[in-house]
């Protein structure tokens, strides 16, 4: 009799032990569901599952304007060949060649290298000099190595000239591209250096006309009577 009442209360307990289990369980499956439930109501409501712009901004910063074109312009060729004197620019062209002569040779008469003799190249006619096999994309850009071409050639070649057999990365600064086409310039070219003259109107304020000078401004005209 006393080992029959033993094993129901054994059973009793371990049936209360599994409806506590079970309660809990409960609760947190109802608390993640209400969870989850305020989520996608809070979403629904503002709006956080497709972001909007507000028709009108709440605060504005006056003065404020947004880049686009990632810094200040890049200076002119004719600009970069007479930042410093003509000498002080050739001989940085001089330093900065440095880097060519493992292809180029420049003293006159030169035997071709990898990349052709340059002696003479300013100002001559593009993909001319003899004995060396140009690639047919460059004998087809025609024309002389004036300036501007060269700045463009020395920046990127293949961007420039596409299958060009000239495997150099180029030069992303201006300064470089200018020196080195002054040094070769004074190799044997025969190219005048542009002159630059700072736009003078650019910072009068808008509206008003620089005066060319020698001249005075106009009085104001007096109304008809």
């Amino acid at each position: 009799m006393t080992q029959d009442n033993s094993s129901q209360d054994k059973a009793a307990g371990q049936n209360g032990g599994g409806d506590l289990f079970n309660t809990a369980a409960g609760w947190v499956l109802f608390a993640a569901g209400l969870g989850l439930g305020l989520s996608i109501l809070s979403g629904k409501y503002f709006h956080g599952d497709k972001p909007e712009r507000p028709e009108k901004l709440g605060y504005v910063i006056e003065g404020a304007v947004e880049e686009s074109g990632g810094g200040a312009a890049e200076m002119s060729m004719a600009e970069a060949l007479n930042t410093m004197p003509a000498a002080e620019l050739i001989a940085a062209g001089e330093k900065a060649f440095a880097k060519c002569q493992s292809c180029h040779t420049v003293a006159a008469g030169g035997a071709n290298g990898i990349g052709p003799n340059l002696a003479g190249v300013m100002g001559g006619p593009v993909a001319a000099k003899g004995g060396f096999a140009y690639s047919g994309e460059l004998k087809a850009l025609g024309g002389t190595w004036d300036w501007d071409k060269m700045n463009d050639w020395l920046k990127n070649p293949k961007a420039y000239v596409a299958g060009t057999k000239m495997s150099f990365a180029g030069l992303p600064k201006v300064e470089d591209r200018a020196a080195i086409a002054m040094y070769l310039n004074s190799i044997g070219g025969n190219l005048p250096v542009p002159t630059f003259v700072a736009d003078a109107a650019a910072g009068a304020p808008a509206g008003e006309e620089t005066p060319v000078a020698g001249e005075t401004p106009a009085a104001a005209e007096t109304p008809a009577e």
